[in-house]
């Protein structure tokens, strides 16, 4: 009787605390609880950290994170409004401040990150359709990029690689986002905290041709580079040739004038010389056209002369026994 008594006993004990410990439970300080009964909520959430009571075996607790929790999209195609098609990787955080709508609309945090991901996705597809790519990339309209000042002025001269004004801004398209997406996650009793964009990138089909484009445009900032290099090049050979003949212009004007100025001492000489006497007069006049015979008469050269012609006016009245070795020397420059 008393083994009886005492597995009775220990019987009692055992279902009284599986009892207990069925309509007893904690809430952690990280987690708040929805209690059901039969599947439905009953009560109001518990959002209080501690030792808690429940009916056994009827009510059930189905804790819920109430910390702040992360959202990691996959990257997704989409096109701008230019027509360029990008991919777009997001994140955002979010958490549950409405426990009881969280649970009675969505039940677990798979179902949220689902639905984060067709409502985030919907609109960050509309923020991009509606703006420009570089609206997308630069982080506000105020930032000024850092660029080559020979290369701009190129760029500019070209008329290529112009960027678009800045309306908005990466800040302002990702606040678009957030405002759109936070009213739709609201009535799931989820807080949107923030979004932002992870990567921004060419989708793989149209990354090839940008990058063509791009090395099309340096090509012509390089064209455009080397013609004026060979234009300041013309301009500089044309400076000095231009130079070359003032120099040679200059020295040849310059010995000119030594020339003639020595032309004009000899002259000054021979009139000192031969202008003492008449006969000396007429002999410098003789001696004179002798030397000029050689010059104006040549190997092959045939003259047709009057006879009252001043060149031939030493030819007149004279005979071979007349004429010295001397006048034969001077008449023929030197020759005999």
């Amino acid at each position: 009787m008393k083994k009886i008594a005492s597995f009775v006993v220990l019987s009692l004990l055992v279902v009284s605390l599986f009892i207990v410990g069925n309509a007893v439970y904690t809430v952690d300080e990280v987690e708040q609880v929805i209690i059901t009964q039969f599947g439905k909520p009953v009560g109001d959430p518990v959002t209080t950290a501690g030792l808690k009571f429940k009916i056994p075996f009827v009510q059930e607790i189905n804790p819920i994170d109430k910390r702040v929790l992360e959202w990691d999209g996959a990257p997704s195609d989409m096109p701008t409004k230019d027509k360029l098609y990008i991919s777009v990787d997001l994140f955002a955080r979010w958490r549950i401040v409405d426990p009881l709508q969280y649970f009675l609309r969505l039940r677990d945090e798979r179902s949220a990150q689902s639905r984060l991901d067709d409502i985030l996705g919907s609109e960050t597809r509309n923020a991009v359709a509606k703006h420009e790519l570089i609206e997308i990339i630069r982080t506000t309209k105020d930032r000024v990029p850092l660029k080559d000042v020979v290369l701009s002025s190129a760029e500019q001269d070209l008329k290529m690689g112009a960027l678009v004004p800045i309306e908005k801004g990466r800040k302002l398209v990702e606040q678009e986002i957030f405002l759109a997406a936070a009213e739709k996650v609201g009535v799931f009793g989820i807080e949107l905290l923030d979004i932002r964009f992870k990567r921004i990138n060419y989708n793989e089909s149209v990354r090839p041709k940008i990058y063509d484009r791009m090395i099309s445009e340096r090509r012509q900032i390089a064209e455009r580079f080397l013609s004026e290099g060979n234009g300041e090049a013309a301009r500089i050979r044309g400076n000095r040739v231009r130079d070359l003949n003032k120099i040679q212009s200059e020295a040849y004007r310059q010995v000119e004038e030594i020339r003639g100025r020595a032309d004009a001492k000899a002259t000054e000489i021979y009139a000192g010389a031969y202008n003492q006497s008449p006969d000396a007069v007429e002999f410098y006049e003789f001696t004179r056209t002798m030397a000029s015979y050689p010059e104006i008469i040549g190997d092959s050269t045939t003259l047709v002369l009057s006879t009252d012609s001043d060149l031939f006016k030493f030819f007149k009245g004279m005979s071979p026994q007349t004429t010295t070795p001397l006048v034969n020397k001077a008449m023929l420059g030197g020759k005999k």
